[in-house]
C-alpha cells in the first residue's frame, strides 16, 4: 500500500496527547493492536504525526486493518506500511478501497455508494471489526476498509 493519508486534524481514537513522546505513542499503539487481537510480528515506530507499521501479519485484510487503526488514532495522520508483509502467498482478492465517513454518513449509505444496496452494511462492519463495535458508531473524519463486494473479509 504504502504510504496513506489521513486528513484529519482531532478526530480518532485517542491513545494519547499530541506532546506524549514517540516511543510512548508507539507503544499504545502496540498495546491496542494487541487489545484488538490483530495477529502477527507486528513492529510500529512513531515520527511526529506518522506511523511507519513493519513485520509480519498472516493476511491481507490484516495489514488493511492495522492501517486503518494507526490511522484513525488521534494525532496520527500518515501511516506506512512499505516494510509490512503478508504470510502465504500473495491474494488474488482486489485491495479493499477506503472512505473517509462524513457528516451525514452511514453505514447503509456508504453500502449503498459502493455496493448498490445498502442492506450490504454490514459487509463494511465486519470489514472493520474489531474497531468497529457498533454499526450505528462511526464518526466524520473517520476512513473505513470498503472490501470488494464479491472478496471475503
Amino acid at each position: 500500500m504504502g504510504i496513506f493519508d489521513f486528513f484529519k486534524k482531532d478526530k480518532g481514537t485517542e491513545l494519547f496527547d499530541e506532546q506524549t513522546p514517540a516511543e510512548k505513542k508507539a507503544e499504545r499503539i502496540r498495546d491496542e493492536i494487541e487489545r484488538m487481537g490483530l495477529k502477527g510480528d507486528i513492529k510500529v515506530h512513531v515520527d511526529g504525526n506518522k506511523v511507519k507499521i513493519s513485520g509480519k501479519v498472516p493476511d491481507q485484510a490484516t495489514k488493511e486493518r492495522l492501517m486503518v487503526l494507526a490511522g484513525n488514532t488521534k494525532y496520527i495522520n500518515k501511516v506506512d506500511d512499505d516494510d509490512l508483509d503478508t504470510d502465504g502467498p500473495p491474494s488474488s482478492a482486489p485491495a479493499s478501497r477506503y472512505h473517509t465517513v462524513e457528516s451525514g454518513d452511514s453505514l447503509s449509505k456508504i453500502a449503498k455508494e459502493y455496493y448498490g444496496n445498502a442492506s450490504a452494511y454490514m459487509k463494511i462492519f465486519e470489514a472493520n471489526k474489531p474497531m468497529l463495535s457498533d454499526p450505528d458508531k462511526i464518526y466524520p473524519g473517520q476512513v473505513l476498509r470498503i472490501p470488494d463486494e464479491n472478496a471475503a473479509v
